[in-house]
């Protein structure tokens, strides 16, 4: 099930002002470019950010969420026309036979076991055309950002269209490496409505990401910086082996 912060209709709707600016999406957009993508799947689609801009510079993209919410919103964006949406999780992708698979915003962190983490590298491979490619983003663990996070204990409170102003208050619940355990409480001050939202990533080395990509058969080309991120996040180009 996806953690409420995706799945609540009324956390969906004010994900996009509390997460923006999307500095990492023109990243993702210069590497479909670079591999020639023409088609691609974004696993953990969220809200659309990304698929929507993908199909506006004329790919055909196909985006995938469990989270209805989060659909919800994506379909109502401008532009989510060019985009099909399915409702799925990362283990049950529909077989589009795409060029490129994207996993942006940390989603890969949020498959806790080994089991389940390997589930996703296989559907993934199923989905895309036998030699197709797969990009994700994870935090580095040596980073520890999660002491960031612990020492920022300032609630941001945004006013929102339809909405109002909201507070965001973020804390760090639990740190079992590699699991760490976060809350985010939602006030909606026009009202009172308070919401929660709780979330466990598990943060994987280098090494133990290129061993479960290989054991998935996939070939690691590259390994490169998040430029909006420089020095805390790995960006992983793997492609399928035939």
């Amino acid at each position: 099930m996806p953690d409420a912060i995706f799945a609540h209709p009324r956390l969906a709707e004010v994900y996009d002002a509390f997460d923006a600016p999307r500095d990492d999406l023109a990243a993702y957009l210069a590497i479909a470019g670079e591999l020639g993508a023409q088609r691609v799947l974004d696993v953990g689609c969220g809200t659309g950010c990304l698929a929507i801009l993908l199909a506006a510079a004329g790919r055909t993209v196909t985006g995938a969420d469990p989270a209805a919410a989060s659909l919800a919103v994506a379909r109502a964006k401008d532009g989510a026309a060019a985009v099909t949406w399915i409702q799925a999780d990362a283990t049950r992708l529909p077989p589009v036979g795409a060029d490129l698979a994207v996993m942006t915003g940390n989603a890969a962190q949020v498959f806790l076991s080994d089991e389940e983490w390997a589930q996703v590298l296989h559907a993934i491979g199923a989905a895309l055309r036998p030699d197709g490619y797969l990009v994700f983003e994870t935090r580095r663990p040596a980073r520890r950002a999660w002491q960031d996070w612990a020492a920022e204990p300032t609630p941001v409170t945004l006013d929102i269209a339809g909405h109002g102003p909201v507070e965001q208050r973020f804390e760090v619940t639990a740190v079992d490496l590699p699991l760490v355990s976060f809350r985010v409480t939602y006030t909606f001050l026009v009202d009172g409505t308070v919401i929660t939202s709780d979330s466990t990533l598990r943060f994987r080395d280098r090494e133990e990401l290129e061993q479960s990509l290989a054991a998935a058969g996939y070939r690691v080309l590259d390994v490169r910086e998040a430029p909006d991120r420089p020095g805390r996040e790995f960006v992983f180009i793997a492609q399928g082996t035939p």
